[in-house]
């Protein structure tokens, strides 16, 4: 971010503002596009899974509400923002208003901290991966909230449910992180992107070496997302709708919208740890053979990483979804055994295994 600072800050001079009234408005920018960002995705991505959901269960999905039904969401959207907050009498009110807040607000947060490409990093310290790993648990004391204030015997149900999966499943996505920080020599997602440049194209990305890593990764993430097969704190053959049960309107909306977004930022932040994030697969840029390393080169990268970022996210997305649409739901006995007699061990073995990889790779690199 520091290279478009300064170009902001060029561009003002020329009508006389100060540098330091563009280091007050220049945040607000990065603001705003991670917004817009946000819910431009969830309402593809809910588009998308209807999609998919239907295919893979011979049904036709949306089709009626604008071409080819892609403007079904867009009504959702609408449909609740006009629909009424309905409170029972018997809540906690402010928790109970409090929750859909602290369920997405730090999604937001986890946004900023994914570098999309070379200079689009809003948030950018040494240890983000470890710090986008903390935030990314906190939605869940939201989800508490809710179960809590809602004095619903089932949201209660599906709120500790929720709080189980993500204390049992964050061990091993620890585990994974730093397997791969290892690798990378840093504990910051840009350095870590970097670090997988290759003369070999792909070959750099983490994948290979810690294919292990990737998979318990993705299965854990797909428990703290409450994605099926562990979708029990929403089972709503057991729970109605789990913790979000007396909930409507806009409240609603946002523990939907924080669902979502968190789905897309997971696979962004698993795309940038295995899949080399904004590289490009191909060891070039498109934008350098088109535009000949000039300035417009330089701009087209970032636009083309950007692309190149939300393209290899999509296909984690889409596996994402794949899986929901042919496992069954778990119990919840059986989810806990999951993680602690099977993801737990792999995630230790395979840490070990990356030291020791890493170290005979230092031993041959000296030699």
């Amino acid at each position: 971010m520091n290279y478009l600072l300064s170009i902001f800050i060029d561009f003002f001079a020329n009508f006389g503002i100060p540098k330091e009234v563009v280091y007050i408005i220049f945040p607000i920018i990065p603001f705003c596009i991670v917004a817009a960002a946000l819910i431009l995705v969830v309402l593809v991505l809910v588009l998308v899974e209807r999609k998919i959901l239907a295919l893979f269960t011979q049904r036709k999905g949306p089709n009626r509400v604008g071409f080819c039904g892609i403007l079904q969401t867009v009504a959702d959207a609408v449909k609740l923002l006009c629909k009424e907050n309905i409170e029972p009498n018997v809540t906690d009110r402010i928790l109970f208003s409090l929750a859909p807040i602290i369920a997405f607000v730090p999604v937001m947060v986890c946004w900023g901290i994914i570098p999309f490409s070379s200079e689009f990093d809003f948030i950018s310290i040494s240890v983000s991966s470890l710090l986008f790993a903390v935030i990314a648990v906190i939605p869940v004391i939201g989800v508490i909230l809710a179960g809590y204030s809602s004095n619903n015997k089932y949201s209660l149900i599906g709120s500790v449910r929720s709080a189980v999966q993500v204390i049992s499943y964050e061990l091993p996505i620890m585990f994974v992180i730093l397997s791969v920080s290892i690798l990378a020599s840093s504990l910051n997602i840009k350095d870590i992107i970097l670090s997988q440049t290759s003369m070999y194209q792909v070959c750099g990305w983490y994948i290979f070496p810690c294919f292990l890593g990737f998979v318990i990764l993705f299965v854990s993430s797909l428990a703290e997302l409450n994605r099926c097969p562990f979708d029990l704190p929403e089972a709503e053959s057991e729970l109605v709708a789990g913790y979000n049960t007396e909930y409507s309107g806009m409240r609603f909306a946002l523990f939907f919208l924080g669902e979502y977004a968190m789905l897309f930022v997971s696979s962004a932040f698993i795309t940038a740890l295995f899949f080399g994030g904004f590289l490009s697969p191909f060891g070039f840029y498109i934008s350098e053979k088109i535009f000949n390393n000039n300035v417009l080169a330089q701009i087209g990268i970032y636009f083309e990483q950007a692309f190149w970022f939300f393209i290899k996210s999509f296909l984690i997305v889409f596996l994402i979804m794949w899986v929901r649409a042919v496992l069954p739901r778990l119990k919840s006995s059986d989810l806990l055994k999951f993680s602690w007699r099977i993801l737990l061990p792999l995630s230790i073995l395979n840490f070990i295994y990356i030291c020791l990889f890493k170290y005979i790779v230092m031993i041959g690199g000296l030699k």
